[in-house]
């Protein structure tokens, strides 16, 4: 049975925070805002949690999976950030963007893709998943809160309550948020992509 706290979207509670932190490095799976969604989300490293959040999303190997980093310091821990990389994160982010980097050895190889070696890196514009990360202290894996069938994702922690409460650990409550696609952008061989317009705007890339 899932734990709901209710956490001020602009001015967490610390209590709460560090509780939500003590489910996650315990092997939880929680349900938390983004400022594009709500996400699922537990520890880097722990295989049984991400195994759960592949099966209530449904996902298989080739997915992308999203490490949700506090700063560029602990982007460039994760991935192989060259100086264009870094100029543009740093100058997106905060915000609703997903980079697609190459991993390094620090990532798991089973949050890799397979073929691919690259991983997804946010750095997200939401107290509540900020905090979260910083406390932390280390990258949070996470994944968009959309259900198998389902056409958008989850907007409403009341409903994602009681449609989850048997499958998560946590569901933090920080109201309604719209799900909206995040912004994907690829650093390829030539430079950075679009891959996916989304909410996040890059002018410098038109």
């Amino acid at each position: 049975m899932a734990q709901f706290f209710a956490i001020h979207p602009e001015n967490p509670q610390l209590r709460l925070i560090h509780r939500a932190v003590e489910i996650i490095q315990n092997g939880g799976v929680i349900a938390y805002p983004t400022d594009s969604s709500y996400a699922l989300a537990c520890h880097i490293g722990d295989k049984q949690a991400l195994d759960k959040i592949r099966r209530i999303r449904q996902l298989d190997d080739k997915h992308d999976f999203t490490l949700i980093c506090t700063d560029l310091t602990q982007v460039s821990t994760f991935t192989k950030m060259g100086n264009n990389a870094h100029r543009l994160i740093k100058a997106l982010t905060p915000g609703p963007f997903t980079f697609i980097l190459d991993a390094t050895r620090e990532v798991p190889r089973r949050l890799q893709h397979p073929n691919k070696k690259t991983i997804g890196i946010r750095i997200p514009n939401h107290p509540i998943a900020q905090l979260l990360v910083k406390e932390l202290q280390e990258p949070l894996f996470s994944s968009t809160l959309i259900l198998p069938g389902d056409d958008e994702g989850l907007t409403d922690p009341y409903e994602i309550r009681e449609r989850l409460e048997h499958e998560l650990d946590l569901v933090i409550d920080a109201g309604v948020i719209p799900c909206e696609e995040t912004t994907i952008i690829a650093f390829l061989d030539h430079g950075p992509e679009i891959v996916r317009q989304g909410k996040g705007i890059a002018p410098m890339m038109d």
